[in-house]
């Protein structure tokens, strides 16, 4: 029997939009009001007037590659917080560091709901071994479980003969974290002796979910889905039993833009994930997470009725350093809108004979040799680099979100 976390799961597509656009204005405003960095973001913007998903897309992008550095010029949180440690409960450390604010709100980062899917019910007991030390990872499975009624152990990670010990205590029939732990505790348990049979429901993240190793849980009995969440945005989205893509949650926007871009692609077209969340304490518009991913086409066999992505599918950021100068995909992104011409572009870079050497490979309904000489001088000018343009056939370019393919190799 399928069941669902709320209401909100099995709504109409158009009921959601509605709901999700009447409260941007309100976001606005309170970013604007109350964050110094997004009101110098979207300074100038009438608030009253992003009241659709369409005027959302129009605003800018901010990237947490660029956090690390706005921190340091504004410390501790470069301004995006908009609120002070009074409403402030943790603050938590990313790789960089980068440092992100908990506010004080039951389930902060929305979590709950991915439990939920992955089968957790309240009075259960969940074995969360997600680090609780200075990393968010712990404490956001920690209160998803405990605003859905469970009990938690904290187990963190490492000590896997005394986790396995107190797993055959307590017995717990949920586990949190990442699969390769879960993983490294089955087999430790087996060598010992002593088997792991209590976990029947997994929710895992924070690395690749390997098909095989889904399959190796499955077969101990272990239902394991996976959800997508950063410290950041909180809950972005998460899988259910239908095994079928990642369903988006449902108190964010999410878009998928052209790498470099805050152009949104189309349905199906792998780009990078941008979320806006409306949290009071940490607000978020249009946040480039830097994952790679697409929208999945049709519905969702579960029931619910929100948009799906097909998951973690590589990083934006492609950012490469040729002949001692950065080429960013946004220079690539100029180079295609300096040409209307231009279906999709990528450039290849290789380094035959141990030298830099780029080629822009353009998909092109009509090709000429002007177009081409155009193109040329056009990447040139953009990147200051000289570069090789070649035309291909609509639609032979991988749809893999890949801007820039560094395919040099090291000897």
């Amino acid at each position: 029997m399928i069941s669902f976390f709320d209401t909100k799961e099995t709504r109409s597509t158009a009921e959601r939009t509605a709901e999700l656009a009447l409260r941007l204005p309100a976001l606005i405003a309170h970013a604007q009001a109350n964050s110094p960095a997004m009101a110098g973001i979207l300074n100038g913007i009438p608030a009253a007037q992003i009241s659709s998903l369409k005027a959302l897309s129009a605003l800018p992008v901010t990237r947490k590659s660029e956090l690390h550095d706005l921190q340091k010029a504004a410390r501790p949180f470069g301004g995006f917080n908009a609120a002070q440690y009074g409403a402030i409960r943790r603050v938590f450390s990313s790789p960089g560091p980068i440092y992100e604010p908990e506010g004080t709100q039951t389930d902060y980062a929305r979590v709950a709901r991915a439990l939920f899917a992955a089968g957790m019910r309240k009075g259960d007991l969940i074995y969360n071994t997600f680090s609780y030390h200075m990393t968010p990872g712990g404490w956001i499975m920690d209160a998803g479980a405990l605003a859905l009624g469970c009990a938690v152990f904290p187990g963190g990670t490492g000590n896997s003969e005394q986790q396995i010990a107190a797993i055959h205590d307590l017995q717990p029939v949920a586990y949190a974290g990442t699969p390769s732990f879960l993983r490294i505790l089955l087999e430790k348990a087996d060598e010992l002796g002593t088997p792991i049979t209590y976990f029947k429901h997994a929710l895992v993240s924070g690395e690749y979910f390997a098909p095989q190793v889904r399959a190796l849980f499955e077969a101990r009995g272990i239902q394991a889905l996976q959800c997508y969440a950063t410290a950041d945005a909180g809950l972005i989205a998460y899988e259910t039993g239908a095994n079928q893509g990642m369903v988006i949650d449902e108190d964010i926007i999410v878009e998928i833009v052209r790498p470099g871009t805050g152009e949104v692609v189309p349905d199906g077209e792998v780009g990078e994930v941008v979320v806006t969340t409306f949290n009071q304490v940490y607000p978020l518009v249009r946040f480039g997470t830097g994952d790679l991913s697409a929208i999945m086409a049709g519905e969702n066999p579960c029931g619910r009725t929100n948009a799906r992505i097909k998951g973690w599918m590589g990083r934006a950021d492609q950012t490469a350093k040729i002949k001692g100068m950065f080429v960013h995909p946004s220079q690539i992104a100029e180079v295609v809108k300096r040409h209307p011409e231009i279906i999709r572009a990528r450039l290849t870079i290789t380094n035959p004979d141990q030298r830099d050497a780029m080629a822009l490979s353009c998909e092109c309904a009509h090709a000429s040799d002007a177009l081409q000489a155009a193109i040329t001088q056009s990447l040139r000018d953009v990147t200051k680099l000289g570069g090789e343009v070649q035309f291909c056939a609509a639609g032979s370019l991988a749809n893999d979100g890949k801007v820039i393919d560094d395919q040099r190799k090291i000897e």
